[in-house]
């Protein structure tokens, strides 16, 4: 049994890494807006891109790639928590367990009952619509120490197309439309369905087993400069998660390939930016010093938000400092641009 629970349990974290760069890799659709629209001084103009600090190895701080890849987990889930064992967190943002009930069993648990859900299949031509309520934190002085942004609401409109398409996106927030593009070499067909664009079809394709998908996602999956390489599948699974309408069969292969993630662990309370209360999935990148928690309804495991904060003092900002997150509102699929659910 001591063995069984010890296998359970999270890897104790890592020692005495070297200070690492912080990096952030959600959202860099949101960095890629029309320069059309930039430098249209009629219609109002987006959001601002973070600055990019000139310490050295400081990376551009990548907003939250906000509800545009969608939880494919936030659909009805069944079955209720067990509340176990819990200990202080280090990140300020909640409280870990260390008990059997660890985040394999929490994983294993919504995996099961996302396997369960059925799924409307969304077409080609379709998109997928969300409201999210969204925040990233800029770099701010001449130190590029990060100040946490504003909370606020975001509407998207995402393609579904295979591809290769140069308009990935709709988006509306702060009183103006605006479409999301890839930047792309003169004569670029666009950007086709894949890992950093997952459509319906694409995650569909996806392998079901989670050991074959994990294995292919760290084939697909480039970590960037001091970020250890399971931190970057992590937060490729959250972004997948968060990416669009997907097969119950690929969702639950998801939640299990996050499972077999060295370092995973649960926290017992969480809150997503909307204040909604529930429990986390988290991993801590020790090399940059940032973790990505997941929240989940407590009660139904629906997924709620993410969020990624600093798990340590340093140049980028003071420990707990949140550097982007995010809560998924609303979601529907539509058939044009601009429709929005029961209109």
């Amino acid at each position: 049994m001591n063995e069984e629970l010890a296998r359970l349990l999270p890897p104790p974290p890592e020692r005495d890494v070297p200070p690492g760069r912080l990096a952030h890799h959600k959202d860099r659709l949101m960095r890629l807006i029309d320069d059309d629209l930039a430098t249209t001084s009629a219609a109002p103009a987006p959001p601002a891109a973070p600055a990019v600090p000139a310490a050295p190895r400081r990376p551009r701080l990548r907003l939250p790639r906000p509800a545009l890849w969608l939880p494919a987990a936030a659909l009805t889930l069944a079955g209720a928590l067990t509340v176990g064992l819990v200990t202080a967190s280090d990140s300020g943002h909640g409280v870990r367990t260390s008990d059997a009930e660890s985040a394999v069993v929490l994983l294993d648990r919504i995996a099961d009952v996302a396997a369960r859900t059925e799924v409307e299949p969304v077409r080609d031509d379709q998109l997928v619509y969300v409201r999210s309520l969204t925040a990233g934190a800029e770099a701010k002085g001449e130190n590029g120490v990060y100040v946490p942004g504003r909370l606020h609401e975001r509407e998207e409109w995402v393609s579904q197309e295979p591809g290769p398409v140069k308009r990935l996106a709709l988006h509306y927030e702060n009183g103006a439309y605006y479409p999301v593009r890839e930047l792309l070499p003169p004569g670029s067909p666009g950007v086709p369905a894949g890992v950093d664009r997952p459509t319906y079809r694409w995650l569909a394709a996806l392998p079901t087993d989670p050991d074959e998908l994990l294995a292919e996602l760290r084939g697909l999956i480039e970590p960037f400069e001091d970020q250890e390489p399971s931190q970057a599948v992590f937060d490729k699974i959250g972004e997948l998660l968060n990416a669009s309408v997907m097969p119950p069969e690929t969702a639950a292969a998801l939640y299990g390939a996050a499972a077999r993630i060295p370092g995973v662990t649960r926290i017992e309370e969480a809150t997503d930016p909307a204040g909604r209360h529930g429990v986390g999935i988290r991993r801590v990148d020790g090399r940059s010093g940032w973790a990505t928690e997941w929240i989940f309804d407590r009660e139904s495991l629906v997924y709620l938000g993410e969020r990624t904060y600093l798990t340590r003092d340093g140049a980028s900002g003071a420990k707990g400092t949140v550097l982007a997150e995010n809560a998924v509102l609303e979601r529907a699929v539509v058939d044009e641009y601009r429709e929005r659910p029961g209109s």
